[in-house]
């Protein structure tokens, strides 16, 4: 079991993942951050903000370290109390100018937590999931494709049961609506010996460009007025509230004591609330919530 390769694995996914966005944007460069963690550890965090496509964007490493564990981790895991604990990973969110152009979000991660005389307790854990304003038939059956593709390798129940995992995952149950169109979702994954679980990590990160670009690279430069950006910042609303309410990652880091700054780069620039707006039915933007927000099986959809 060797930490040091996922770290050498992640820091190149970051890496990777900047330059090919920088190209798409054809403007934009991510800001390079390195920071420490008082408790121990850190992390990078690279930020594109105002470029061509990306409005903003952020990708971020961390590896934090010690010898206490958050309550959002032990609450659940009680055999976790009084271990020291590593904790890596890469996670991106993009949120483009143009309102055809989906938000996404992935994360791939790695947890293992030692004591004196008692074997380790390790996990991976990750995915990624997408967010559309305008829907395109076309851009979710790619995207779940891509997904399957990722997971095939590992057995033919894999895909179907993370992408079930990430549409009950990404919900928001006070606004009984999905965040957007799902992907893949995947926690405490131990099941395989640790060089299988590593390599199914890796695909799932490895996998992230080939699902996004083209369809970044597809609709970047569809024409959009007010009324896109309205409802996009109307919808980006739902994308706070999940990541503020319900992610683990988010109250894994807050109570962990990692860096604020570099948590809370998942959330939009731009975004507004309306008291209990909706949009019209029949139109682009009713058409969201009834035809794309609800889960479904994307593989046999007709684009």
């Amino acid at each position: 079991m060797n930490v040091d390769n996922v770290k050498k694995y992640l820091i190149q996914l970051q890496d990777q993942i900047c330059s090919t966005l920088e190209i798409e944007d054809e403007q934009g460069k991510f800001h390079r951050d390195v920071w420490q963690r008082e408790q121990g550890g850190g992390g990078i965090t690279r930020v594109l903000a105002e470029g061509r496509i990306i409005e903003k964007g952020g990708i971020n490493f961390s590896h934090v370290f010690g010898d206490k564990l958050p309550p959002s981790a032990t609450a659940a895991r009680p055999e976790l109390a009084g271990r020291h604990f590593q904790a890596l990973g890469v996670s991106l969110v993009i949120h483009p100018h143009n309102p055809y152009v989906p938000t996404t979000h992935a994360n791939v991660r790695f947890f293992i937590a030692e004591k004196q005389n008692a074997p380790p307790v390790w996990w991976f854990g990750g995915g990624f999931d997408l967010t559309p304003y305008y829907g395109f038939t076309e851009d979710c059956i790619h995207w779940h494709r891509t997904a399957k593709q990722a997971c095939d390798p590992f057995g033919e129940d894999v895909y179907p049961r993370y992408k079930k995992w990430c549409d009950e995952y990404f919900y928001l149950k006070h606004r009984n609506e999905p965040r957007g169109i799902g992907g893949l979702f995947f926690d405490d994954l131990n099941e395989w010996e640790f060089e299988t679980s590593f390599d199914f990590m890796k695909s799932i990160g490895d996998h992230f460009l080939k699902a996004y670009q083209p369809i970044m690279a597809k609709r970047k430069d569809h024409a959009y007025g007010e009324r896109e950006k309205a409802f996009q910042r109307y919808r980006r609303g739902r994308y706070v509230e999940f990541n503020l309410v319900y992610d683990r990652g988010t109250l894994f880091g807050l109570q962990s004591g990692g860096r604020t700054e570099s948590i809370l780069m998942s959330l939009p620039p731009e975004v507004n609330w309306g008291y209990c707006w909706q949009p019209e039915p029949d139109t682009p933007e009713g058409k969201l919530c009834t035809d794309y927000l609800q889960p479904k099986n994307w593989l046999d959809a007709k684009s």
